[in-house]
């Protein structure tokens, strides 16, 4: 994709900051939408809703809409929307920092894959960021080993999926346009948001109410209630996807992502404001290590020709 010339930081900085205090905000109301609505639905329905707006985004201007290879654009998106299902199965059942916390494990994964699957060496600078990221993500998390549940693994599941897209983003990718990529990922979520639905209506589960039984129901209708959720969150995702290209076509993009990690701020926050999710001390204190890990990565990594992948909405 042609990108204009990146020597605009403090605008990359605002575009990045806003695009997560969106992403920080509309995710919060997954749990809104997962009391009448499934999983499975809502992909569905958001894909529906945010494919033609990434075909505009492509006619005016922000980037070719066809891969040029099929099928590593199909690899990618695949592992990525594996990814982005456990995210939103978390955020339904837990408050937005856990499940933040357990995506944001996607720069250890990568490191952890890079060193040990594709026996790149790292320095100590990055070990130290894997140790203190881990203890950040225990401290947000804070599983408990005499009542252990395993619903604390599923954001974590969805960082491993997607740093396993970040690396095919980086070794099978490239070249590829941020809109084609876009593309791939919600065509590869609405379908399987459809396989999903079809699934369910030929072999149906049975489904408690509430953001309990948000992975295991099929289609419901009408849905009065969740589809202005579903709507929010189709757009502001496109919104905050928009901004976030801005940014890395106007800054440095190991420069651009550790402001990423600025949602582990915004989404905690909202949530306080909005629904009285309160933060423990240790929980704020993982958060901070989190970001501080995360910086030290991206930093880091870029000095070493490595970028890591933006998260998307």
């Amino acid at each position: 994709m042609h990108t204009s010339q990146k020597d605009s930081p403090v605008s990359a900085a605002i575009f990045m900051i806003a695009a997560m205090a969106i992403i920080g905000i509309i995710d919060n109301y997954i749990a809104r939408l997962a009391d009448t609505i499934g999983l499975w639905q809502f992909h569905f329905l958001r894909g529906v809703m945010m494919l033609p707006l990434i075909v505009i985004m492509s006619r005016i201007g922000l980037g070719r809409l066809a891969p040029n290879r099929g099928w590593a654009v199909a690899v990618r998106s695949l592992a990525l929307a594996v990814g982005m299902l456990f995210y939103f199965s978390a955020l339904a059942l837990m408050p937005i920092a856990q499940a933040l916390a357990g995506l944001f494990t996607s720069p250890i994964f990568i490191l952890l894959i890079t060193t040990f699957v594709q026996k790149r060496r790292i320095g100590p600078w990055r070990i130290v960021a894997v140790g203190l990221g881990f203890i950040g993500i225990l401290s947000v998390l804070q599983p408990n080993p005499q009542d252990f549940d395993a619903m604390v693994l599923l954001p974590v599941a969805g960082g491993f999926f997607y740093a396993l897209g970040a690396i095919a983003t980086r070794t099978l990718c490239e070249g590829e346009s941020t809109v084609a990529l876009l593309g791939g990922m919600m065509l590869s979520l609405c379908l399987l948001g459809l396989i999903g639905l079809l699934v369910l209506a030929v072999v149906p589960l049975q489904s408690v109410p509430g953001p309990a039984g948000f992975v295991t129901r099929g289609w419901v209708w009408p849905m009065e209630d969740a589809l202005p959720w579903v709507i929010l969150q189709a757009f502001g995702s496109v919104i905050a996807v928009f901004m976030l290209v801005k940014s890395y076509q106007l800054g440095d993009a190991t420069y651009v992502s550790v402001f990423e990690y600025s949602v582990m701020i915004f989404g905690p926050v909202f949530a306080w404001i909005a629904f009285g999710q309160a933060l423990g001390v240790w929980q704020i204190f993982g958060i901070g290590l989190i970001v501080f890990a995360g910086g030290i990565i991206a930093i880091r990594s870029g000095s070493e020709g490595v970028q890591l992948e933006a998260k998307p909405g």
